[in-house]
């Protein structure tokens, strides 16, 4: 149980697609509105039709205007269709579904009196749907069209034989059906419209969310080359620091002093830690995952992974637990070995004394979770987790650590969650799909 926790969820690397994909999935979104529209508009045009012909009386041509609807149906469900098999959808096919739309309006506002027809208004439905889905050219252009089926309208449609009765008030058919088409009209602009506007509003923190990631995206490569050229310009001293500890080792005055001799191992340890690490630097940099991997198994690589963290730092206790099961082949990636030795470091920082690694699978996910007995993440570093240089260490280049660690884990398509616990300390869980870590055949 938990008083606190982070998630980061599962999240794709930011490229351009990630935005081409959220324009994608906008104007799919934009679709189904339309063809939901479609559907109602198709069932309320067969309502009317039936009744004005059959309760009111009006003579109206049904076979052809019924013809119109079902061609409209059949238009819509391929529409359908289209989007249940592929997922890309371009302006250019709103625009013309609203064509569409406007020619069978203007087909059946011809059969049933034209301009006169109280339904005419209608046009400012679809009008005002193109002002809000499109650019501004299709929705002029959208106006235009409207325009001139209007005046067609009125120049080439016989009126209906209605009586003149505009003088009964509510009770006049005509002023009954411009009020019908005013409540639907307003009716469908407030309940699609609010619906686009969520849309859009969606597409929007998307957007924001892709500039964030990429904001700390070329924040990690600066780091990256940063630190590639940091290793380089790192090798000389090291390798001239050795061969002076190796020179040390060797004199007579230092050689017989035990203590002196166990300093200049513990030095040469930490030296050689050094040089590997340097070594991984140079080996990551520029290259794609998998290129450079070798390949290893689940239990393998944590095994080799926590035997070498243990002989590089000064630790009491590491209590490794490896729940895995049927052992899985992978790829020995360096990154996600940094990755998991971050998570290993900041946990014995907290808590010198002990620190636990367990490993266990769930499904085809790999959980990491790596636990310590420190004072847990204080609450404004809790707040900002994931954060670049979000720590309480009060020393410069704090805080990268799990800044690294979470967009390791997005980069893989993991999660990260982190939470203080009820008896104490902060536990880190990492997960991690399968898939992800598995050897890619060249």
């Amino acid at each position: 149980m938990t008083d606190t926790a982070r998630v980061v969820g599962n999240d794709i690397p930011l490229d351009q697609t990630d935005s081409n994909d959220n324009e994608r999935n906008t104007l799919s979104k934009h679709m189904r509105q339309l063809v939901l529209l479609r559907w109602m508009a198709v069932l309320g045009q067969l309502l009317t039709i039936l009744v004005t012909h059959y309760g009111f009386g009006v003579e109206l041509p049904l076979q052809t205007m019924l013809s119109i609807l079902a061609a409209l149906s059949v238009f819509n469900a391929a529409n359908e269709l289209a989007m249940r098999f592929r997922h890309r959808v371009r302006t250019i096919e709103l625009f013309m579904g609203l064509l569409v739309d406007m020619a069978a309006l203007t087909a059946q506002l011809y059969l049933s009196g034209g301009a006169t027809n109280p339904f005419v208004y209608l046009y400012l439905l679809q009008v005002g749907l193109a002002a809000v889905l499109l650019a501004a050219p299709y929705a002029y252009s959208l106006l235009g069209i409207s325009t001139l089926c209007f005046l067609w309208l009125a120049e080439k449609a016989q009126p209906l034989a209605l009586p003149q009765d505009y003088h009964l008030g509510i009770r006049s058919y005509y002023l009954e059906g411009m009020l019908i088409c005013l409540m639907l009209t307003a009716a469908l602009l407030v309940v699609f419209i609010n619906r686009i506007t969520r849309t859009r509003q969606e597409h929007d923190a998307r957007l924001a969310e892709l500039r964030q990631r990429a904001a700390e995206e070329e924040h990690i490569l600066r780091m990256g080359l940063l630190a590639s050229g940091a290793a380089h310009e790192l090798g000389t001293p090291l390798a001239t620091i050795a061969v002076i500890l190796g020179d040390w080792r060797r004199m007579p005055s230092l050689a017989n002093d035990p203590d002196m001799n166990e300093e200049i191992v513990e030095m040469q340890a930490q030296i050689q830690r050094c040089k590997t690490i340097v070594s991984g630097i140079l080996m990551s940099a520029g290259e794609t995952r998998g290129e450079s991997s070798g390949e290893t198994t689940i239990c393998e690589f944590f095994e080799e992974l926590v035997d070498e963290w243990r002989h590089t730092r000064k630790v009491t206790e590491l209590e490794f637990k490896n729940h895995f099961g049927e052992d899985l082949d992978i790829a020995s990636d360096t990154v996600l070995k940094q990755t998991i030795c971050n998570l290993l470091d900041n946990a014995l920082e907290a808590s010198p004394q002990w620190v636990s690694l367990e490993v266990f699978r769930q499904d085809d996910t790999l959980i990491i979770q790596v636990v310590d007995r420190g004072p847990g993440f204080a609450q404004q570093v809790f707040d900002h987790l994931g954060q670049p240089y979000q720590s309480t260490k009060g020393r410069p280049g704090s805080g990268l650590g799990l800044f690294l660690v979470f967009n390791v884990a997005r980069i893989l398509g993991g999660t990260v969650q982190a939470s203080n616990r009820d008896e104490g300390g902060a536990e880190i869980r990492l997960q991690l799909p399968l898939d992800a870590l598995m050897l890619k055949e060249a």
